[in-house]
Formats: structure tokens, C-alpha cells, sequence
């Protein structure tokens, strides 16, 4: 059989007419984006926030690699900090003279982005696997070895300063306060998170889930896998520019560790603990990355312990991320069953929150007896004071940290068989309505 005739054959894709509850979905997306500043009104939660949008079209780049096409990358920071350096250029040319709204400078890192994708994904793609995944990490580190190597461009350690308040006000918007900033950031958020959405559901988006699951049966019936992995690594890699453009009007600065292998681990940390499989997930990872990387780094010097530590726990336990637990509850609560749980989860939540305080208070005084030793003994924690160098302290750390394991091994053991006896009445009711 011919290529021409297995494409006649192939089944034609229709877009479905969206539902009431999908309306509301993107309904309360956008009025979350409308209306969150305007809620949280100090100067760190509008920081905050605008992170926030710049991280969800990044994650969600991203994740149309990793989730949708099963394309573990180690290097995509590679595309949105090249989009970021291109942008602050923008920036400085339009304060030197060029004619461009600053609200157009976001598109100018996309098509920075998708330039670079283009050039380097060709021979990122040519390869899958764990090849394709070698292959980023070392376009990265060569990329990040250059922004020191070629100051002319990236300005060396301290990178490219620029200001936003540059060019003609439009509609009499200047960019410099902060809220301006955040609804440009907004705007290009929901504009980036729908047209991603609608990417799954094209042809393309369907064809890349498989290329994900079947790549010989994607090569078997016609399509070349890799032309369909290098289509979506340039799409990642113009939305990832944008989120570039987007950070480079926010901090006004951007440096070499905008490219460098610690953004792009965390993108992938942060997409996996969202939920890679699910398009929501990376969302819900976007906002995890902010908070931890603004307020737990503030919290605690062991910041980077605790994400360590959770990680390991979610690929343990709970490898679909945050987003596979939601949807997991959600089918019991579409059943009518959830409120069977509520008292496991109670007891799960309060054994697993005594060991996390216990836990808590051993890292902290370690790290403050290594790190902090000078400044006495004396380590505050949640509120109350711990002697690192007190007998009382540790006993009773790790007295807290064994009844917590202990209270957490009898609740689980309790709740896999609600759980289990849950499933089998839920698998019971579905074979009764696919009966009737």
C-alpha cells in the first residue's frame, strides 16, 4: 500500500464544539488573571504573580516536550533565556530610537526562541531517547559557556541591563508600574495557555501523543516521527521565547543564568511535580516553582533539601504529580465516594505532618550548626527556639519523627483498603451503566 493511500485513509480529525463546564474552566482562568492583583495588593504579591504567568508559558512549553511527546529535555532554559537576551536588546534599541511597543518585545524572544529551536533542534531531533536527552544537556552547556565567552552579546557575569519605560505610551501605558507589567504578563498567559490547549487537540497535538506512545507504529503508517518531534520543538521553543521576552520587561535584567542547566532542571522538577501527563499539571507546577523559589527560599537555608526530598517522595508515590492525585480524587468524587476518605486523609495528613515538623527540626539545626555555628546555639523554629546543642531537642525531634511514621504506616495500610474497596465499587457501578 502507498503513502498516498494510507494518507486518504487516514480518519479525518473534527474540532469538537466546546462544552458549558470547559467555558467555565477558561471563564475562571481568565477572571483569576483579572482580579488576582486586585486581591493580593502588596509590591512581593504582584511580583509574585507576574512570576507566576512568565512560569506557566514556560512550563507548558516545556511540558509540550516532555508530557505531550515524551521529550526529556535537559537544556530548554536554552530557549526562553536566548528569547530574554534578544528581548532586552529590543528593549535598549527601542530606547535608542527604533520604533516597537513594548508590549510587542514578548514576540520578539518568541521569534528569537523559535529561530534557535530551529537551528538547534535539527540536531536535537534527529535522535529520541535518552540520545535526544544527551544531546540537549550539551547544546545547553555550550550555550551557557559561550554567554560567558562572548560579552559583546551577553555582557559577561553581569549581563544586560535595560528599562522598560522606554518608546511611546500607548493608551497611555508606560510599563512602569508593576500592575502594567502584570497584565501584559497576563494578556500573553491566557493568549500562550489557549493556543497551547488548542494545540493538542489539532492533528499535530494528536500525532505527538502518539509519536510519545508508538513511535514504530507512527513510522509504520506514514508520518515521520521526527519531523513531527522537530514541528513541536520549534512551537516549544517560541513559546518558551516568549516567557523569555516576557521575564526580560519584568526584572529588566537579564544574565547568564537565565540559560544555564539550574533553570532548566527546573523546569523539568517542576513540570514532573505538576504533572507532566495532564495539561494542567505544569500550571500547577508553575506556581510551586515561584513559591519555592521566592518565599521557601526565604523561609529556610535548606530550601533546596525539601524540594529534593519531595521530589523523590512524588516519583515514589504519586509519579502522575499533583495534577494525577486531583484527577484520581475527582473520579471518586465523580462516583459519590470521596466522602469515604475524608477521615483517612485527615489521618494520613496529621501522621505525615507530625514527621515533616520532626523531620524540619533536625535539618535546621544541622544546617545551622554548620553553617551558622557563630551565631550561637539558639535556632528559631515555627515559632519557638531549639538548642541545637541540647540533648532535649534532638530526643525530641526524633521521638516526634518515629510516632509519626509509625501513625503514618497505620493509616496508610487503612486507606489502601478504602481505596481498594472504593475501586472495586466504582468498577462495579461503571459495568452496571454500561448494562443498562
Amino acid at each position: 500500500m502507498s503513502r498516498n493511500t494510507l494518507a486518504e485513509n487516514r480518519p479525518a480529525y473534527h474540532f469538537k464544539p466546546w462544552n458549558v463546564g470547559r467555558w467555565i474552566i477558561w471563564g475562571g482562568f481568565a477572571v483569576v488573571l483579572l482580579f488576582a492583583p486586585l486581591l493580593w495588593t502588596s509590591s512581593l504579591a504582584q511580583t509574585m504573580l507576574s512570576q507566576m504567568g512568565i512560569a506557566i508559558i514556560v512550563c507548558l512549553a516545556y511540558n509540550m516536550l516532555l508530557g505531550q511527546g515524551g521529550m526529556l529535555s535537559f537544556g530548554h532554559a536554552v530557549y526562553s533565556g536566548l528569547g530574554a537576551y534578544l528581548a532586552i536588546h529590543a528593549l535598549n534599541k527601542i530606547g535608542g530610537g527604533w520604533w516597537l511597543p513594548v508590549s510587542l518585545v514578548p514576540v520578539v524572544g518568541g521569534l528569537a526562541g523559535m529561530g534557535f529551536a530551529i537551528l538547534l533542534g535539527y540536531v536535537s531531533t534527529k535522535k529520541a531517547g535518552t540520545t535526544f536527552a544527551m544531546i540537549t544537556l550539551g547544546l545547553g552547556e555550550l550555550v551557557f559557556s559561550m554567554s560567558l565567552m562572548l560579552p559583546e552579546f551577553f555582557g559577561g557575569e553581569g549581563g544586560i541591563s535595560s528599562n522598560r519605560v522606554v518608546g511611546e505610551k500607548v493608551w497611555g501605558i508606560s510599563f512602569g508600574p508593576q500592575i502594567q507589567v502584570y497584565y501584559l504578563i497576563a494578556v500573553y498567559c491566557f493568549i500562550c495557555t489557549a493556543a497551547m490547549f488548542a494545540l493538542t487537540r489539532t492533528p499535530l497535538g494528536r500525532m505527538l501523543n502518539a509519536v510519545r506512545d508508538n513511535p514504530e507504529r507512527v513510522e509504520f503508517i506514514g508520518y515521520s516521527t521526527r519531523h513531527v518531534r522537530y514541528i513541536a520543538f520549534i512551537l516549544s521553543g517560541f513559546f518558551a521565547g516568549i516567557s523569555g521576552g516576557l521575564s526580560a520587561i519584568n526584572t529588566e535584567i537579564v544574565n547568564a543564568e537565565v540559560v544555564g542547566a539550574a533553570r532548566s532542571g527546573a523546569y523539568l522538577l517542576f513540570v514532573f511535580l505538576g504533572g507532566a501527563t495532564f495539561f494542567f499539571g505544569p500550571i500547577i507546577g508553575a506556581v510551586l516553582m515561584v513559591f519555592a523559589l521566592v518565599l521557601l527560599s526565604e523561609w529556610t537555608q535548606a530550601w533546596q533539601l525539601y524540594l529534593g526530598l519531595t521530589f523523590v517522595l512524588m516519583v515514589m508515590y504519586a509519579p502522575g504529580g499533583f495534577a494525577g492525585l486531583i484527577m484520581m480524587n475527582l473520579r471518586v468524587a465523580s462516583f459519590g465516594k470521596l466522602g469515604k476518605l475524608w477521615t483517612a486523609y485527615l489521618a494520613l495528613g496529621g501522621a505525615g505532618l507530625a514527621v515533616l515538623v520532626g523531620a524540619s527540626a533536625m535539618v535546621e539545626m544541622v544546617f545551622h550548626l554548620q553553617l551558622n555555628a557563630a551565631l550561637g546555639a539558639e535556632v528559631p523554629f515555627m515559632g519557638t527556639t531549639l538548642n541545637a546543642l541540647g540533648k532535649d531537642a534532638w530526643v525530641g525531634s526524633v521521638f516526634v519523627v518515629l510516632t509519626g511514621l509509625g501513625l503514618f504506616e497505620v493509616a496508610r495500610r487503612q486507606f489502601n483498603h478504602q481505596w481498594g474497596e472504593i475501586q472495586e465499587e466504582i468498577e462495579k457501578e461503571i459495568k452496571r451503566r454500561e448494562t443498562l
